[in-house]
């Protein structure tokens, strides 16, 4: 299992928690709305983040990639 898929099943597992713990909380529907409002933003802005993250990381593996390549083009270039 990649990482990727590591991080958004644990975020779907932290908000499938969390909207479990709010929908059996004895509160009035008023307040577990903006609990839900809030929780559902929160979880947008993680997301977010987490994907701002992997495509960081992922630019910086390709780019080192492609670095890699280019000398072993050079080297093999001068070979011949």
């Amino acid at each position: 299992m990649s990482r990727g898929n590591m991080v958004i099943g644990a975020l779907a597992g932290v908000a499938a928690g969390a909207l479990l713990g709010l929908l059996l909380a004895p509160e009035e529907g008023s307040k577990t709305r903006k609990k839900l409002a809030k929780l559902r933003s929160k979880s947008a802005e993680d997301v977010s983040d987490k994907v701002d993250d992997i495509i960081h990381s992922a630019t910086e593996r390709f780019e080192a990639l492609k670095k890699e390549a280019f000398k072993m083009r050079d080297r093999i270039s001068s070979v011949a």
